[in-house]
């Protein structure tokens, strides 16, 4: 038996992805069952997958973009053809008994070839807002695995709520552990500071312009991405106090280890609001504050935070709200009342969906008989 996974590249993806493979093979031992995928390049993605003994194909792809850019016609005239005459090579040399989608840029071309060959395909969604590839594929899928309740546009007879597939790794450091491995001195609350896994030059900025504020009450976990840590570790050598510096802690991206470790040190969160992203902070039972991507397609960043945060969970600031003022108003009104803090984690482990990935796994098999 041979299972085709597909998805965009990103972290976002990819993550979900090793989440369900790792369950399984957690429920189906026999040595079987082979792992492929097709999908953009992207070196990072490409390294984690062959980690997981999944043999990997790229393909050039394009997109579609929502307003005018030259670079639509190239990748419409070129790169989208292209794709498609790629992945329908990798497609008839993996002869896949099984496709499974998690969306984005690349996927369509795989999940177009699974409906030509009738190999049943099941596809899962991040996000409130489906993309267009996902919008597309849910028309020929057997099964679609959705993330929130109120998922927009699939069809209800199809649609299992599952939550957003987290790998089970990430969760139970300490913070004695995470003392030793970030060199904490855990004199005050941490906070954690995220962008995605590609990083994000909006929050980085906003962290470096209250960097003294911040680290006067509270010592920092700082992830601001691989292409942007030379800047961001730069800038703060010039703006932070002597006196501060050891409560500051930046960082390019975490693996799986340090990531586990970082939530065990965190007190509170400040993160965009990404599917994974958001799961995961549910998942390690964090309080958080979330800062929605103004340009996420579909708004899809904005309306997953503000589902998350319905029940208290979280905060949600809109980047063009988000000024030095307001956000430590808002962080002292909280930290004044730790009665909240702990409303926020009950309310953040209540939304979390641990068991997302076992139950697409369980999926996958039952409809292989395996």
């Amino acid at each position: 038996m041979k299972i085709l996974f597909t998805g965009g590249g990103t972290g976002g993806h990819i993550f979900p992805l090793i989440a369900v493979i790792r369950e399984i093979r957690n429920l189906y031992s026999k040595k079987d069952l082979g792992f492929f995928y097709i999908g953009p390049e992207d070196e990072f993605g490409s390294i984690l997958l062959l980690q997981e003994d999944v043999r990997v194909k790229t393909i050039i792809t394009g997109k579609i973009r929502r307003y005018f850019s030259f670079q639509n016609f190239v990748d419409v005239l070129f790169k989208i053809p292209l794709s498609f005459i790629q992945s329908l090579y990798y497609f008839i040399k993996t002869d896949p008994d099984l496709v499974f989608s998690k969306g984005g840029s690349g996927s369509l071309a795989v999940v177009f070839w699974a409906r030509v060959f009738r190999i049943p395909i099941f596809i899962h969604e991040s996000d409130i807002v489906p993309g267009l590839s996902n919008r597309i594929a849910s028309k020929w899928a057997k099964k679609v695995f959705i993330s929130f309740p109120k998922t927009e546009y699939f069809e209800l007879d199809k649609t299992i709520l599952v939550g957003n597939p987290v790998r089970s790794e990430i969760f139970g450091g300490s913070k004695e552990s995470a003392k030793d491995i970030f060199n904490l001195t855990l004199e005050k609350p941490v906070f954690l500071f995220m962008g995605g896994s590609q990083g994000a030059e909006f929050i980085n900025d906003f962290v470096l312009r209250i960097l003294n504020a911040l680290l006067t009450e509270f010592e920092i976990i700082h992830v601001c991405g691989i292409a942007n840590i030379k800047a961001v570790q730069a800038e703060s050598e010039t703006v932070i106090k002597k006196e501060l510096e050891k409560y500051y802690h930046p960082y390019s991206f975490f693996d799986e280890e340090k990531l586990r470790y970082a939530y065990g040190a965190a007190d509170f969160v400040v993160s965009r609001a990404g599917s994974g992203s958001i799961f995961e902070i549910a998942g390690a039972g964090l309080p958080s504050i979330l800062v929605p991507l103004p340009s996420a397609a579909g708004d899809h960043q904005a309306k997953n935070a503000y589902i998350y945060a319905e029940n208290g969970a979280s905060i949600v600031m809109e980047q063009d709200n988000l000024t030095p003022n307001f956000f430590m108003e808002k962080i002292h009104h909280l930290f004044a009342r730790p009665e909240n803090l702990e409303k926020m984690k009950e309310e953040a482990l209540r939304f979390s969906k641990p068991l997302a990935a076992k139950a697409i796994a369980r999926n996958i098999l039952e409809y292989l008989a395996l």
